[in-house]
Order: structure tokens, then sequence, then C-alpha cells
């Protein structure tokens, strides 16, 4: 990933794969670029201004996570998907 702010977009296979994640509402443990884990339940990918974020209920607060900041996510019924750019 480059350094810019600007945003990368992530492989189809990846974003098809979070997308799924979404649908079934998995919990999952995602890895971020600036070196946090977190666990939290996948809600919804949405776009804003050219920007794509996965929406995630951790701990009963919703967050948006840029979907290239997003390194790695697992679930034990998908095991582990290390995200790359398109």
């Amino acid at each position: 990933m480059s350094m810019s702010n600007e945003y990368q977009p992530i492989n189809c296979d990846d974003y098809d794969s979070l997308e799924a994640t979404c649908q079934q509402h998995l919990t999952l443990t995602l890895e971020l670029r600036n070196g946090e884990t977190l666990t939290g339940k996948a809600k919804d990918i949405v776009s804003r201004k050219q920007v794509e974020y996965l929406m995630v209920e951790e701990n009963g607060t919703l967050r948006e996570l840029r979907l290239d900041h997003i390194v790695s996510f697992s679930n034990p019924g998908i095991g582990k998907v290390v995200v790359s750019e398109s």
C-alpha cells in the first residue's frame, strides 16, 4: 500500500469475501495496517466519496474501517484471508 492517504481498492476476491462475511454477519478478527487487532461482527460495506469501508460492530459500537487499511481478516469458518490491493 502506498504511504499516501489516497484510497487503494482491494482485490476483488477479497472484497467478495468481505461482502459474504457481512451477509452472514460473521464475527471477524481483523488486523489493521496501524498494528491494531480487533474482533467484531461484520455488518455492511459502504462507499463514500470513492472510499470503501467495512462496518463492524465491536462491543456494541459501530466502527468504519477503510478496506485498504485492513491487512487480514479471519473467522474459524473461513480461515484467514490476507488482503491485497487490486
